[in-house]
């Protein structure tokens, strides 16, 4: 295995969104038209936690920009959420593999995801700890350690205190729900460029394409070795990829027609998700799901936060000088300038787990004066590549 550090020029960025807001939400609009039964179960799987006493009250103000505020969701993706009590924090062991700050604007036309790298290293402020025994003082910590010493409530006051950005909602999905959504799809397509024999994971996958469900569909997205040499970097890619192709399964017609189909992957999906409490109902993700929807697909743009390499170590990361820009415009609302939006991706891009759209340079990065399309098509292959995904 090379030498090389996990990181290098880019970090992925995330579609935990899409299967959240495309594969779960759509599906929820559908659903919640059906009957009563069926809609009290499912709403009955979504748990919640309420971390307004974690957060207390010194908190970003929301910046008034008209008559409809915009919204500022916290997308994570977690290890796991078993084990999850009533402590003020959130019980919710692991890390969080995923994170996402959705920003939708006011007037609903314009939605952004911000990719956070789990592996950042940033000023953490003190947080309750999610067991309950007292507080950490925080300090010079990586990203993901806010989550698991805080849970959800420790995340959004390092994302709050960092970023100036009001959190109005958080969810958090479990990524050990991904077994029982792919099994209730009948399977997700993926691609795998070359067999895996992973040692130290004992995971074992075979090359070329074909259909993953239940453990081997976990060993997919879970694997970190012997199919890349970028480590966390290229698993959050394949996971993108995974998500991509899980969302065009849950929204073909042959999901959303199949009444079986569907309830099954509906009762997956929400048995994997938690909330805080004003989000945690089918009636309330409809509703964002249907705001999502009216903005439209290609006006969902996701992009990385800037960022640059952490000279102590170069397998971690640091925000770039251009991230205070990017959190600004959020802040207020405002469109996110084009030097910002040099490798943006859509929630269009979709790929059926093979080679991703939009795999260009760290939004951080100065882009090259104007590079043919093949220049562009070339470097999308060998980012995939790097990426132990199929070209």
């Amino acid at each position: 295995m090379s030498s090389t550090p996990r990181h290098r020029d880019e970090v992925p960025r995330h579609r935990v969104l899409k299967a959240v807001a495309i594969s779960v939400a759509v599906a929820l609009v559908v659903v919640a038209t059906g009957g009563f039964f069926v809609y009290r179960h499912l709403n009955g799987n979504i748990s919640s936690i309420n971390v307004d006493e974690a957060l207390g009250s010194n908190r970003p103000s929301e910046i008034a920009t008209g008559p409809r505020k915009p919204l500022n969701i916290l997308l994570l993706g977690s290890d796991t959420r078993q084990g999850q009590s009533g402590h003020i924090g959130g019980d919710t062991p692991g890390l969080s593999d995923t994170t996402i700050l959705l920003h939708v604007a006011a007037d609903r036309k314009l939605a952004y995801g911000v990719s956070i790298p789990r592996d950042s290293m940033v000023q953490r402020p003190a947080c309750e700890r999610k067991d309950g025994k007292g507080t950490d003082p925080g300090g010079l910590q990586m990203f993901n350690e806010a989550y698991a010493v805080g849970g959800p409530a420790c995340t959004i006051k390092t994302v709050e205190t960092l970023t100036k950005v009001r959190i109005n909602h958080f969810a958090v999905v479990d990524f050990n729900g991904f077994r029982s959504m792919v099994d209730a799809l009948g399977g997700v397509p993926v691609c795998v460029p070359q067999a895996v024999h992973d040692t130290e994971g004992h995971i074992d996958l075979p090359a070329g394409t074909y259909n993953v469900r239940g453990e081997q569909a976990l060993s997919y997205v879970r694997v970190r070795h012997a199919i890349s040499d970028n480590g966390d970097i290229g698993r959050m890619a394949r996971q993108q990829a995974f998500l991509a192709s899980m969302a065009n399964k849950a929204i073909s017609a042959g999901t959303l027609i199949n009444p079986v189909r569907l309830y099954n992957f509906l009762d997956a999906a929400t048995k994997s998700l938690t909330t805080d409490p004003d989000l945690a109902s089918l009636t309330s993700l409809a509703g964002l799901a249907k705001q999502l929807q009216g903005i439209g697909l290609d006006n969902i743009q996701f992009l990385t936060v800037p960022f640059e390499s952490y000279k102590p170590d170069p397998n971690r990361l640091q925000w770039a000088p251009e991230a205070a820009t990017l959190w600004n415009r959020i802040r207020h609302d405002q469109p996110v300038s084009k030097s910002l939006l040099s490798s943006v991706t859509t929630a269009a891009d979709q790929d059926h787990g093979k080679g991703q759209k939009g795999d260009g340079a760290s939004p951080s990065a100065s882009p090259s004066a104007g590079p043919s399309a093949s220049d562009v098509q070339a470097a999308k292959q060998e980012k995939a590549k790097e990426n132990g995904l199929c070209t």
